[in-house]
């Protein structure tokens, strides 16, 4: 959202916009013309889709226009869980989905997900002076703002990425532990677990370098390890 938007009150009026298309889906309203919301309503009629995660997601958006960091990793999590897991659990109810343990593993994939994409955007948000690294771990990790908006990679800056790719990893591998009682239909849903753990993978050979240029290299064979993993049944 900061992204799209040039002052926060721009936003504001793109989600109030957002929340009221949202409303008049599950409240039977009628349906502005805009083709996004005609399908977007469409999915949420015939799926029955869950109004919550909408809200919570937009809820969380709004928290974009706040240019702080997150005060914690805990908090970094959330705000993963609320703009990606939420995704997660509205493809899996779109697929015919539900239960514990389709959310619980679409909770975790979403959080690696969101986690593994906010390190590999961390370039772009430096150069744009948003600190992607929670306020704690900047100041444990004794990262320099400077340093960081200046892309200058330094011991700081690798240590504090290496702290969160490993939240993420430890989402991914939480994730697969309900692999084996989630309905195979479910896995389209589950897919971007194999996007992020290719993701943190290469992060890992840079050294936990965000701003290593072997990290903006396109992932040429990301098409075939998704549709392998699809084959074998596996995310």
């Amino acid at each position: 959202m900061r992204e799209t938007v040039s002052e926060p009150v721009l936003g504001q009026i793109r989600l109030q916009w957002w929340r009221e298309s949202i409303a008049a889906a599950f409240e039977g309203g009628p349906v502005r013309n805009h083709l996004v919301v005609e399908a977007l309503t469409a999915a949420i009629r015939t799926c029955a889709l869950t109004r919550a995660h909408f809200e919570r997601l937009l809820d969380a958006r709004e928290q974009d226009l706040d240019e702080a960091p997150s005060a914690n990793l805990s908090a970094l999590e959330d705000y993963a869980e609320a703009t990606s897991a939420r995704l997660v659990y509205l493809a899996l109810e779109s697929l015919g989905v539900r239960g514990p343990s389709a959310e619980k593993a679409g909770f975790h994939v979403g959080v690696a997900y969101a986690l593994a994409g906010l390190l590999r955007a961390m370039p772009f948000q430096a150069r744009a002076g948003r600190l992607i690294v929670p306020a704690d771990l900047a100041a444990q990790t004794a990262l320099d703002a400077g340093d960081y908006r200046g892309l200058r990679s330094t011991q700081a800056l690798c240590s504090a990425t290496a702290e969160i790719a490993a939240a993420a990893s430890r989402h991914l591998a939480a994730a697969r532990t309900h692999r084996h009682s989630i309905a195979r239909r479910a896995l389209p849903a589950l897919l971007p677990a194999i996007v992020a753990e290719r993701s943190l993978a290469r992060l890992k050979q840079a050294g936990y370098d965000p701003f290593d240029p072997a990290l903006a290299t396109p992932e040429t064979m990301q098409s075939w390890r998704l549709g392998i993993a699809l084959l074998r049944n596996r995310f």
